[in-house]
């Protein structure tokens, strides 16, 4: 796994000194080595799918898509990102509540495995728009909810997929397609589940609903969706999942489907579990200040880059495993609060963290950070923009995303002339393009 100051053998330090900072390092052997011991225990039925949404970068698509998963996207540009990864149309799947006809024109053009439906609606307008064979699956919404996720995605009221319920009285609706062909059904249950049993339960409900609706439904079962929400432990008190108890579970579920139901592919779509444990955050410390007998480290980068961090809209704080990249081996025997450059006090990428004395210019690493960084975050909030990222592949460092410039930031703005109207009324004037 990644050393906390070097990444294959590469001093994290160097690479902050080369690409600046703030700074996403991401360590393709931790991809590889997470997928790889997931892959070798699960049932052959089981196909990986990784989930664009966790960290879209395309070389890190890439290094997912080499290593045999699949790829779930949810926009234009994901879809667009599976492509340039190298993603076969068979192994790409397109979820999400809210579908332009854009994107559904789009999966269709390209050829992909299956579009999941959400709605009956979607499901009807991709019907209007298809050629005849055009593949689908119904996203459903369980009628059973989940233990140990740390968020519900599923068994509540939701605007993903179609109740189960609902569902069951639907025949005329998918009796009623001309272009689309069901296929099979598609259920996340919940994201970040450490709790190998819950996980367990999710797969045998949604392989039970599975049944249930096609045999009510009268559609085929050549491909089931188990969602995954595996999790990976950030925080004191948690653990990472036992993968022996967990795949010893789902297999012994999956095997029993898998006998009734030869051929149906069976689907795990994960992101966070696959991608969260190969990245570190490196930022570099400006300033170090004490304010009412607390001490802060005020940094280069924050909830900017990665809100997932500083906790936004969690009930309790809780900091991501934080340390110093220069003074790995010294004694962490003060207490800093560590800050972003932002104007909010929310922006705290961990609170009272154990570090070595921290002097302005040393580097600070927020591990376990390759899932849900820069693009779940407001990358724009004071304009800061995007950070660099850099992909360490076979011992080599690959710049995989520029940091944005101010060009970047202000080129796609417009500049209204006059900016403010003439005494005399409104008027109007040409808009011109930012300064270059």
């Amino acid at each position: 796994m990644t050393d906390a100051y070097a990444v294959q053998g590469i001093p994290v330090a160097d690479l902050a000194d080369r690409f600046g900072t703030p700074l996403y390092v991401y360590d393709a052997e931790v991809l590889a080595e997470t997928y790889t011991a997931l892959r070798r225990r699960l049932h052959p039925a089981v196909d990986v799918f990784y989930s664009a949404k966790a960290n879209p970068n395309v070389s890190v698509c890439a290094v997912m898509r080499s290593l045999g998963a699949g790829l779930e996207v949810s926009s234009l540009a994901e879809l667009a990102t599976a492509r340039w990864a190298g993603a076969q149309p068979s192994d790409v799947i397109f979820l999400g509540p809210g579908k332009s006809e854009e994107e559904l024109r789009a999966c269709l053009e390209y050829g992909i495995a299956a579009v999941v439906c959400e709605s009956l609606d979607e499901l009807a307008a991709l019907d209007r728009i298809s050629r005849p064979g055009t593949r689908a699956l119904l996203r459903v919404n369980p009628a059973f909810s989940t233990k140990g996720a740390r968020l519900s995605m599923g068994g509540k009221p939701r605007q993903f997929g179609i109740d189960h319920e609902l569902l069951l009285r639907s025949g005329a609706a998918l009796r009623a397609l001309r272009n689309v062909r069901v296929i099979g059904i598609h259920a996340y249950m919940g994201t970040r589940i450490l709790d190998p049993d819950g996980i367990v339960q999710n797969t045998a409900g949604i392989l039970a609903a599975a049944r249930e609706l096609s045999a009510e439904l009268g559609f085929p079962l050549e491909t089931v969706d188990i969602g995954g929400g595996l999790g990976i432990a950030y925080f004191e008190n948690e653990k990472d999942l036992d993968l022996d108890q967990l795949t010893e579970g789902v297999n012994a579920v999956v095997a029993e489907f898998a006998a009734e139901h030869p051929g149906c592919r069976v689907i795990m779509e994960l992101g966070r579990y696959l991608a969260g444990r190969c990245g570190t955050y490196v930022v570099r410390a400006r300033y170090v200040k004490q304010s009412k007998g607390e001490w802060f480290v005020v940094t280069d980068g924050g909830m900017n880059h990665h809100m997932a961090a500083v906790g936004v809209g969690s009930f309790v704080k809780r900091n991501f495993p934080i340390r110093s990249i220069d003074h790995h081996d010294a004694l962490a025997d003060r207490r800093y609060t560590v800050t972003g450059p932002l104007c909010t006090p929310d922006d705290v990428l961990g609170r009272k963290v154990a570090l070595p004395e921290v002097r302005p210019g040393d580097l600070i690493g927020v591990e376990r950070s390759g899932a849900y960084g820069p693009t779940s975050s407001p990358v724009l909030f004071l304009s800061h923009g995007y950070p660099a990222e850099v992909l360490v592949s076979r011992a080599t460092a690959h710049l995989v995303r520029h940091r944005d410039t101010v060009e970047d930031l202000l080129g796609r703005q417009l500049l209204v002339d006059p900016p403010v109207p003439a005494a005399g009324g409104p008027e109007t004037g040409a808009a011109e393009t930012a300064p270059q």
